[in-house]
C-alpha cells in the first residue's frame, strides 16, 4: 500500500468516526472486541508504562451493570428534585444516589469553551427533534447515557492513579487508537465521561486492582440507521488551536 493510501485511510477515519447515540441491537462478536483491543495496545504511553485497565461487559453483565447504573440515576434525579432536604437526608444516610466515582465529573466550563459546549448540545436536540424547552424529552435523552445507548458492548476505562494527569493522557491516546480501530470495521463507539459518576456498580462486577480508578466508559456496537448518528458538531480550525509567538 502507497503512502498517499495509507494517509488518506487515516484521513478518512478521522474524519468520519463519529460519537454514536443509538446503537442497533446486533452483537459483537468475541474475536471483533479481541481484535480491536489488539490494535489499541499499541499506543504510545509515557516510558510505555501503558497505566490504564480495561473492564469488558457484554450479554447479562452488560445489563445488569446498566440496571444498577439506571437505579443511581433515576434516585439521583429524585434527589435533585427534593431540594435541599432531600439532598442533605442523603448524605446523612449515605444514599447509593449520591456519587461514588474516583473522578468529580460535575465541574463548569471555562467561559472560553462554554460557547462550543452549548453548540453541541443544541445541534445534537435539534438533531432529535427535541425542542430546547422539553425537559421531559432531554431528561429522557440524558438517562439513556446509562443505557449506553443501548450498545451491546461497553468498556470501562482505568486508570493508575500515581502517574495523576499522565496516565489520563495516556488512556485517552489508547481510546482514540481504539475507537479508529472500531471504526475500520464498520463498528460505533461513544465514549462516555458520565459512566465514571458511579464506580460502585462497575466495582462489584469486576476484580479491580485497588490502585487503578474508574475514567470513563465506552458504548461499542453497530450505528443503528438513526439520524442522531449523523450528527457532527464540526472543529475548530486550527489557527484556533495556535498559540501566536510573543512579539517584541
Amino acid at each position: 500500500m502507497s503512502d498517499n493510501a495509507d494517509t488518506g485511510t487515516l484521513a478518512r477515519l478521522l474524519r468520519t468516526r463519529r460519537s454514536i447515540r443509538d446503537f442497533s441491537d446486533r452483537e459483537v462478536s468475541a474475536e471483533m472486541i479481541a481484535a480491536i483491543l489488539d490494535d489499541a495496545r499499541w499506543a504510545p504511553s509515557w516510558s510505555n508504562t501503558q497505566p490504564y485497565k480495561i473492564a469488558v461487559a457484554s450479554g447479562g453483565l452488560k445489563d445488569q451493570i446498566k440496571e444498577q447504573l439506571l437505579a443511581r440515576f433515576d434516585a439521583a434525579t429524585k434527589l435533585q428534585a427534593g431540594g435541599l432536604p432531600g439532598k442533605l437526608a442523603a448524605f446523612l444516610t449515605r444514599s447509593k444516589a449520591l456519587p461514588d466515582g474516583d473522578f468529580d465529573t460535575r465541574f463548569e466550563y471555562p467561559e472560553e469553551l462554554t460557547p462550543r459546549r452549548r453548540a453541541t448540545g443544541f445541534g445534537l436536540y435539534a438533531a432529535l427533534g427535541i425542542a430546547r424547552e422539553d425537559g421531559a424529552a432531554r431528561h429522557s435523552q440524558m438517562r439513556r447515557n446509562w443505557e449506553f445507548f443501548g450498545a451491546p458492548v461497553v468498556l470501562f476505562v482505568f486508570v493508575r492513579q500515581e502517574l495523576g494527569a499522565y496516565s489520563v493522557l495516556d488512556a485517552g491516546i489508547f481510546l482514540q487508537s481504539l475507537m479508529l480501530s472500531a471504526t475500520a470495521r464498520g463498528l460505533g463507539t461513544c465514549a462516555e465521561g458520565a459512566l465514571g459518576t458511579w464506580a460502585g456498580p462497575v466495582r462489584e462486577a469486576f476484580d479491580v486492582p485497588p490502585a487503578y480508578k474508574l475514567l470513563c466508559g465506552l458504548a461499542l456496537g453497530w450505528p443503528s440507521d438513526h439520524v442522531v448518528n449523523a450528527f457532527n458538531p464540526g472543529r475548530a480550525d486550527v489557527a484556533e488551536m495556535l498559540i501566536p509567538i510573543k512579539r517584541g
